[in-house]
């Protein structure tokens, strides 16, 4: 009797435990237990000699690394929700499948979005920062110290009303928000209707109108600076706005300037421009009061992560078994 040989997976980054023991017993799977990120060079070796590459959104995974893959490769089966650090065109020219892990992200991301909904008018980084930069200095309660700005009966414009702009809708609506969006195409009446919720064909006209702005759209050629500065100078002086989807879709340096200049109140950033670097007026805003800033962890639980290396566990499987993946993604056409 001969053992069917296992599928050689190469994994960029360090998942949790319980994944990487699953991916030992199933594949021969190569980890990296130090968590470094790998070189344009290891990535390179790695598309030569293994069946299957596991990337996450850190590693840029473009045509020069795909045609570079052995005959060998054949299935890319990403870590992540989102899609754009790989040049899925150019996979597709080399016949090798690009798989993502969608759907399970949703919840967590939506309860950060919200909570920098929550965080930036009621200026919840500057009051913690009272107590622990200058420990034992606070007064006391002031009826005039520290206000921020009410949410309930506000209006919120998302844009991108997707999985996770529609769980942000739920969300903002239970703490009194009115609910305003602007997508590519309309959601079905049934969700208009239990969240009472306002479509903008135009953005413009949405933008210019809501206190509130979430940005929850993916990363596509499409939104590369969808929020830019001739959008951003639509915004109220009195609004705020919230990222938690990718950064590029907002122009960074021109949502710096009109912060600066004091033409918005402030933001709420989850994700930046030029990850993993963080621009110093963004950091000196974040000191003055004017921004709070995190570092890319809307779906940081260990839950969340653990269902996405599932769902990347089930997309292997299912390619080495010979049926299409669940989680297939096709070219941009």
């Amino acid at each position: 009797m001969t053992t069917k040989k296992k599928p050689k997976v190469y994994v960029t980054r360090k998942l949790p435990d319980a994944v990487e023991t699953r991916m030992r017993e199933l594949f021969d799977a190569e980890l990296n237990i130090d968590d470094r990120p790998r070189t344009k060079d290891e990535l390179i070796q790695a598309v030569r000699s293994a069946d299957v590459l596991v990337p996450t959104v850190t590693d840029r995974i473009d045509a020069e690394i795909i045609d570079e893959a052995g005959p060998q490769m054949k299935l890319i089966a990403s870590f992540s929700n989102g899609t754009d650090h790989i040049d899925v065109e150019a996979a597709a020219r080399r016949g090798i499948t690009v798989t993502n892990t969608p759907n399970v992200l949703t919840e967590d991301t939506a309860d950060m979005t919200m909570a920098l909904i929550l965080a930036v008018p009621r200026r919840l980084a500057e009051g913690a920062r009272v107590l622990t930069d200058n420990p034992g200095e606070w007064a006391g309660w002031s009826p005039t110290w520290m206000l921020g700005r009410r949410i309930h009966g506000k209006r919120i414009g998302i844009v991108g009303m997707g999985r996770i702009g529609t769980a942000v809708a739920r969300r903002a609506k239970a703490f009194g928000l009115s609910i305003h969006y602007h997508n590519r195409k309309r959601v079905n009446p049934a969700t208009e209707d239990e969240l009472e919720a306002t479509y903008w064909d135009s953005l413009d006209q949405m933008l210019a109108r809501v206190d509130i702005v979430s940005v929850n759209c993916p990363s596509t050629p499409a939104t590369y600076h969808l929020i830019s500065a001739r959008r951003l100078a639509l915004l109220q002086p009195t609004s705020y706005i919230v990222n938690t989807a990718r950064g590029d879709v907002i122009d960074e340096a021109a949502l710096i300037k009109i912060l600066r200049e004091g033409k918005i109140a402030g933001a709420g950033l989850d994700v930046f421009e030029n990850e993993p670097s963080v621009n110093p007026k963004l950091v000196k805003l974040a000191n003055e009061g004017k921004v709070v800033i995190l570092p890319h962890m809307s779906s940081a639980t260990l839950e969340g992560r653990i269902d996405m290396g599932d769902k990347v566990i089930i997309n292997i499987r299912t390619f080495i078994d010979g049926h299409r993946p669940p989680n297939r993604v096709l070219p941009f056409r």
